[in-house]
């Protein structure tokens, strides 16, 4: 499944695929729920069923063991980084609220900041060696 060739375009066809093979496998009983991952018969996967398939997944791909839950703080520390706005980031994220957002990333949020303001000297011409004397 996972190769040196494989691109995350090629996993995502070749994933369609097999859906589109188990739907028509079920035949009658496919749920349509517009999922792009469901069970083999269209329904939701249950969530101790996606950590378990994750964990395999991780396990055969030898990489750290991570929780499903870890990506989506990667994410949001990804595009916090990117320059993304805490706004559109709750919305991703599907967050009740911005202070949920801000609150759970405060740190990275801060240091992103930090970084902005440090920069700034560039503009001015200065070097890091002459920033900090």
């Amino acid at each position: 499944m996972f190769d040196s060739v494989s691109t995350p375009s090629s996993l995502l066809r070749a994933h369609r695929k097999r859906q589109l093979e188990e739907r028509f496998a079920a035949g009658s009983r496919w749920r349509e729920t517009g999922l792009g991952f469901t069970t083999s018969h269209g329904g939701f996967i249950e969530p101790r069923n996606a950590s378990r398939m994750f964990h395999d997944v991780c396990t055969k791909a030898e990489l750290p063991q991570l929780r499903v839950h870890d990506l989506r703080h990667s994410c949001a520390t990804l595009l916090f980084t990117m320059g993304v706005q805490p706004a559109t980031v709750q919305r991703i994220l599907r967050h009740s609220s911005i202070t949920v957002t801000t609150g759970t990333y405060v740190e990275v949020i801060e240091a992103i900041q930090r970084d902005a303001l440090d920069s700034m000297g560039s503009l001015f011409g200065e070097s890091d060696a002459s920033a900090s004397n």
